[in-house]
């Protein structure tokens, strides 16, 4: 082992007889992005007026600009926010949907993010309209049908639609470019809902064609919990409406700006988006590209030794198009279990209590999948134990 990976080892603090492989829902940071964000909170605490008044917006500017150039926007159109879900809950508040409009999604689209939408939409008297795609994607234009079974469920009513660029559930990488493409073409706005794709993907956000683009930072990017970011097309900023309402106002004075409303929200620590350049010098130093190829070489281990011991097959071909370091395998039915949000399957709680493995297990559409997610304290025997517990736990 080449000191530079006992360095990285060695910066996440997995317990003992833990098997981590759900970062795809909660990634735990590396301790130099935590000690960042303790020094952060440190300096704060010595002297809040100072850190507040006079430099608090300078510091979220220098946080924007490095995230910005990373993700591949410009920094005066992001703002710091708590996660994706917040993000989108700003987009929902300024979207102005009127009685009979139309708002779209796919049947792949995050439950908290359908469930927002349902209730914004009902609100206004609009109608939400859950397309489902072509499921599974194994022929090679799939990418192409997707985007043409998505479009054309277009109305002179769509005011909206809201994707993923990669799915929570089915770990499937949308064409999103293609996707933003034709909706301009036919003048329908585009919300990208990004938390996944930040770090596991790269990103250009400005040349995606979308209108908003949120994300999380505490997944891939391994960032802190409650660091994650909106981005608004400038000509739409100033109908953008924050979730919270204050002062509204420049803290230290500076000229007006739309992210005035976000900046100062009340009171509160913002160590987490200080310490998001750390999350990006962390991977970058590591090398982003050797990141992804790691652990995407790891998913894709456990994902043919799975599809070998089940016998079933997968929905999406092996391919970096449709997945990276994370990936959903198929299993076979259980009629005990019990789908839906709040409802544990059976075999994620066995693996969780009898293997001291994290990992869940989802549902589209009846279909039961097991989610892999790798990161760089990822290793072969990770895989292997998962695979020596689901040859224990799975019938037959």
């Amino acid at each position: 082992m080449t000191d530079k990976n006992q360095l990285i080892e060695d910066a996440w603090d997995i317990p003992e007889g833990v098997t981590y492989l759900n970062h795809g829902s909660f990634g735990p940071a590396p301790r130099p992005v935590r000690e960042a964000q303790a020094r952060w909170t440190a300096e704060l605490q010595r002297q809040p007026m100072e850190f507040f008044v006079r430099r608090l917006e300078g510091l979220l500017d220098e946080a924007c600009a490095a995230l910005g150039q990373f993700v591949g926007a410009d920094a005066r159109d992001l703002v710091l926010v708590d996660n994706a879900t917040a993000g989108m809950n700003i987009v929902a508040r300024s979207v102005e949907l009127q009685p009979g409009d139309q708002v779209l999604l796919t049947d792949h689209e995050y439950g908290a993010v359908r469930r927002l939408w349902q209730k914004t939409c009902q609100a206004a008297g609009a109608e939400l309209i859950v397309r489902r795609l072509p499921w599974p994607l194994l022929e090679d234009d799939s990418a192409e049908q997707l985007v043409e079974h998505l479009v054309a469920a277009f109305t002179d009513r769509t005011r909206l639609l809201v994707a993923s660029h990669v799915t929570s559930a089915t770990a499937t990488t949308l064409p999103i470019a293609a996707i933003c493409q034709a909706a301009s073409q036919r003048g329908v706005p585009v919300c990208v809902d990004g938390p996944h794709a930040v770090a596991m993907l790269p990103l250009a956000i400005e040349q995606l064609g979308c209108d908003y683009y949120t994300a999380s930072c505490h997944k891939w990017l391994s960032a802190p919990f409650g660091s994650g970011f909106l981005w608004v097309r400038r000509r739409h900023q100033p109908r953008i409406r924050p979730a919270i309402t204050s002062w509204g106002g420049s803290v230290g004075g500076r000229d007006s700006s739309w992210k005035d409303e976000f900046t100062w929200g009340g009171t509160r620590d913002p160590a987490c988006w200080l310490a998001i350049p750390e999350a990006i010098s962390f991977l970058e130093d590591h090398g982003i590209e050797s990141f992804r190829d790691q652990t995407h070489d790891l998913v894709n281990t456990a994902r043919r030794q799975l599809l070998e011991l089940t016998g079933l097959q997968s929905p999406l071909p092996e391919s970096r198009q449709w997945y990276g370091p994370m990936a959903i395998v198929p299993l076979p039915p259980n009629p005990d279990a019990t789908t839906g949000h709040g409802h544990v399957d059976p075999l994620q709680r066995t693996l969780q209590q009898q293997f001291g493995i994290e990992t869940p297990v989802t549902t589209l559409h009846e279909h039961r999948y097991i989610r892999i997610s790798c990161h760089l304290y990822n290793t072969a025997k990770d895989i292997d134990h998962l695979v020596g517990a689901l040859s224990e736990s799975l019938p037959g």
